[in-house]
């Protein structure tokens, strides 16, 4: 087994290459003046297994060409098998036509990687209207669960009996309630009526004994931040010591990271699934204990 770090997630996958105690190969990305992208593998793939990690954020769109060109070009390259690394996947979102017309962009996805790789894992998908990633995927899919990284990383950080967490609405407290179940710390949910993207208010669905504690937000995405937001502003009505923000994956859209610390975060913290300043939490050991029976 061979892997390849492509643009933005080489850190990432040289600690699952040292993981796994496999090479990790030279790869490289750039681009052409008129914006086309140039790849090159610096290492022979011929009859190996080939592992390509690439997250699609930040650039979508040029991450997954970059991800299927590689991918193609490690079976032209005769690789025995080419399997992907997605922490993040992208364009899980659109599952439905919401409007007459609209591209339904999640299975147009799957269709380009089921034709380029020969499976693939990913951490804490979107999953809403599809249930499952084998409803769209006809190559083998590994789910991996975010889950007991953050919660050793809150276990660690923080002091169970002056510490609460929270969901900052209904699709994120599966997220909070198992993360805060699992290391015995008390939590509750709010509950979040939508105007349009960028207009919520949420309300507490259970109150708890909010001050002088320490608060921690969880959800999986943080994209522009408005959930978050306001959820942050009604727990510092609470009179809350502090107020920290986790994620799973930081997409952090239209300066999401900065206006949640002018809301009133203490602390922004996500998992590395997305490359950015407020990574804390490593996914790389649990992402080779999915990448392991590969080899």
């Amino acid at each position: 087994m061979i892997v390849f770090g492509l643009s933005e997630s080489k850190k990432t996958a040289r600690r699952i290459a040292k993981s796994l105690k496999v090479k990790f190969g030279k790869f490289e990305s750039a681009k052409f003046p008129d914006g086309e992208m140039h790849l090159r593998f610096g290492d022979s793939v011929k009859g190996k297994k080939v592992v390509l990690v690439k997250s699609l954020n930040p650039e979508p769109n040029d991450g997954l060409m970059e991800l299927v060109f590689a991918a193609r070009t490690a079976k032209k390259l005769k690789a025995k098998k080419v399997y992907a690394v997605i922490p993040y996947l992208a364009y899980m979102r659109q599952d439905k036509m919401f409007k007459s017309g609209e591209c339904v962009s999640a299975p147009e996805m799957a269709k380009l990687l089921n034709n380029s790789v020969d499976g693939l894992v990913t951490v804490d998908p979107h999953l809403h209207r599809i249930k499952k990633l084998s409803e769209i995927f006809r190559i083998p899919t590994k789910r991996v669960s975010a889950d007991p990284s953050i919660a050793a990383y809150i276990k660690k950080k923080y002091n169970k009996d002056k510490t609460l967490i929270v969901g900052p609405d209904i699709e994120s407290s599966q997220w909070a309630k198992r993360i805060a179940d699992s290391i015995e710390f008390e939590s509750t949910i709010f509950l979040k009526e939508r105007f349009h993207s960028r207009k919520v208010k949420v309300r507490v669905e259970k109150e708890l004994d909010w001050k002088g504690k320490e608060v921690i937000i969880v959800d999986d995405i943080v994209s522009t931040g408005h959930t978050m937001i306001e959820a942050v502003k009604e727990i510092k009505k609470r009179k809350a010591k502090a107020v920290d923000c986790v994620c799973v994956h930081a997409v952090m859209a239209e300066n999401a990271y900065a206006k949640l610390k002018k809301a009133g975060a203490r602390k922004v913290l996500s998992c590395d699934s997305i490359k950015h300043k407020s990574n804390a939490i490593e996914l790389s050991k649990v992402i080779s204990e999915a990448v392991k029976d590969w080899k």
